[in-house]
């Protein structure tokens, strides 16, 4: 799921997003070309739209900006913000960044490079630049919008003009965002003085996909199969989605949006425990339009006032996040209900509190090229709980167990423009994905494949035990046998008394991973992004270090190195 900057390759089909954001950049040229015709002179001013970007969107809002700063007269580019250097962005006068945050309050994974330079003592003064600020978050988190908060506040005490203030767009941003865009776009028209032009004679653009979340595509699921073994610990499920006459586009590394179904038993014991049973409406409600599994912040400040003395405000008044995560873990909504007792809120106070249910995206594991017509994911089904209560994953439980066979599902892609395979079929590819994480690469070999790409490829992949977790053995032999896959290493980590990962196959085989890197080597990692990536990142630097022998300053820079050139990326989650 979503890094940026790998260049398509001509033959390659372009989704929807990606001719909507084409088109639209050709028109904004077209447009200029036109207007500098006609007057002979050029744009007023230029806008440089800055983007950190995980999963696309802010990647998309910033080509939206750039085509709308050429609608309004103005010059406009957008760029990667690692692609960027202070005294680059010194030089510039009207900055617009857009950004997500990822994780707990970190830059995504194409804007820490900028920050390490922009917060460093070192950074050049910037009283020339005139700026805005455009966040993308989440408010379920405790960190909501922080990256954009921060390079905002690091921006003015650099020097810079604040254009018009931050905006902070929580996960249904597109409102917000349009409204923030159109008022920043008027005032620097109206500020340098620039013309609109004639932005209705541009060539039409394509209108983007029609499929998103407001209004997902209903696909008939064709396939829903187990793929852990008996025996095993996890619950690992390939899905097969038809795309019919959608229409649809999509690129192997992209993402895939689920909009899922609550759980009717705990919609109906969430009624009963109300004493709303019967209630169709809010049903309806329950069941399609809120999240009922994980409690909002605003439902947990309603419950520690409602009863002080409990012990959900014991642990809120330690004021440790990782206490509190760790009380609420295995617990949803109608847990805390019950240990409120009587003064828990009633329906209609309820409400309010609920956050809307989101979309689930999956990486996707297929390629157009070779899956025509259709879309695949890999997905692990999340359960846990016994006795009187059993849970599950909103989405995953969704798709194993309340889709029938043949029924449909609403669906809709999200671009990564970053996360692909190489534009150079000739490239070196090295894929890093234990678990789940081998979605996305199950479907870069079967492209590779089906492009006859000469590249080398290699896999790392591991889980639990070899003989009920090795997903897609067959397919990864098959690979292998037939020379796409040119090494596959595994690493089953209780197989043995001592446990091995991925990063210990890493390490086992330093001196050829470091070879492939400096052979031009695309690196991907994809899956867990609480220890499994910062892990593999820890023995890549180990690598770099051990084989290049000049210390960890050297092999921090190259690996900074390999991200600027896009030959690092990740999408983890």
């Amino acid at each position: 799921m979503p890094p940026t900057g790998s260049l398509i390759p001509a033959d390659a089909p372009f989704s929807a997003q990606q001719e909507a954001w084409l088109a639209g950049f050709i028109a904004g040229i077209a447009a200029a070309a036109r207007q500098d015709s006609a007057t002979d002179a050029a744009p007023s001013a230029t806008v440089d739209v800055l983007f950190g970007t995980q999963t696309g969107n802010a990647e998309f809002l910033a080509g939206e900006l750039v085509a709308g700063a050429r609608a309004h007269g103005l010059g406009g580019r957008a760029t990667a913000l690692d692609d960027v250097t202070p005294d680059h962005l010194a030089s510039l006068s009207h900055v617009l960044v857009v950004t997500s945050t990822y994780g707990e309050g970190e830059m995504p994974d194409n804007a820490g490079l900028f920050w390490e330079a922009l917060e460093s003592d070192t950074a050049p003064r910037l009283e020339g630049l005139r700026y805005a600020v455009l966040g993308l978050g989440d408010r379920g988190y405790d960190d909501f919008c922080q990256a954009a908060k921060l390079i905002d506040t690091r921006l003015e005490q650099l020097g810079a003009t604040r254009l018009h203030e931050r905006a902070d767009c929580d996960v249904d941003f597109e409102d917000p965002a349009a409204a923030w865009t159109a008022t920043v776009l008027e005032r620097l028209a109206a500020e340098t003085g620039a013309s609109g032009g004639e932005p209705q004679q541009a060539a039409p653009a394509k209108p983007r996909s029609q499929w998103n979340k407001r209004n997902p595509y209903r696909s008939r699921l064709a396939v829903n199969r187990l793929l852990s073994s008996p025996g095993s610990a996890k619950e690992i499920r390939h899905y097969e989605f038809d795309l019919g006459d959608s229409g649809i586009d999509y690129e192997a590394g992209d993402a895939l949006a689920v909009v899922p179904v609550n759980d009717g038993a705990l919609v109906d014991a969430l009624l009963e425990r109300l004493g709303a049973g019967g209630d169709e409406e809010s049903a309806r409600l329950l069941r399609a339009e809120r999240e009922i599994r994980t409690p909002s912040k605003e439902l947990i400040a309603d419950l520690v006032e409602r009863a002080p003395a409990g012990e959900l405000a014991s642990v809120v008044a330690h004021g440790d996040r990782s206490d509190l995560d760790s009380w609420l873990w295995g617990r949803d909504i109608l847990d805390l209900l019950r240990d409120a007792g009587p003064a828990a809120p009633s329906l209609p106070e309820l409400l309010p509190l609920l956050r809307p249910l989101q979309a689930r995206q999956y990486s996707i594991s297929s390629s157009p090229l070779a899956h025509p017509g259709s879309v695949h994911l890999t997905v692990a089904s999340v359960r846990h709980g016994a006795g009187e209560r059993t849970y599950g994953g909103v989405a995953s439980t969704y798709l194993a167990d309340r889709i029938g066979a043949g029924g449909d599902v609403g669906v809709f892609v999200q671009p990564n423009a970053s996360f692909g395979v190489p534009a150079d079929d000739s490239a070196p590819m090295v894929m890093i994905g234990p678990g789940t994480g081998i979605a996305p690469f199950r479907g870069f070999l079967h492209e590779r494949a089906a492009r006859g790409a000469t590249g080398r490829n290699w896999l790392f992949f591991g889980d639990q035990h070899r003989a009920t977790d090795f997903v897609y053995e067959d397919e990864l032999t098959g690979l292998r046998d037939s020379g796409v896959l040119t090494e596959l290493d595994l690493a089953f980590s209780r197989d043995q008394a001592e446990k091995v990962y991925v990063q210990t196959r890493m390490r086992e085989r330093s001196r050829e991973l470091y070879a492939w890197l400096e052979e031009g080597a695309h690196l991907y990692v994809c899956g867990d992004a609480t220890r499994m990536a910062k892990d593999v990142e820890t023995a890549l630097l180990g690598v770099i270090s051990e084989q290049r022998g000049r210390g960890d300053d050297d092999a921090a820079e190259y690996l900074a190195g390999l991200r600027r050139a896009k030959r690092y990326v990740r999408d983890v989650y």
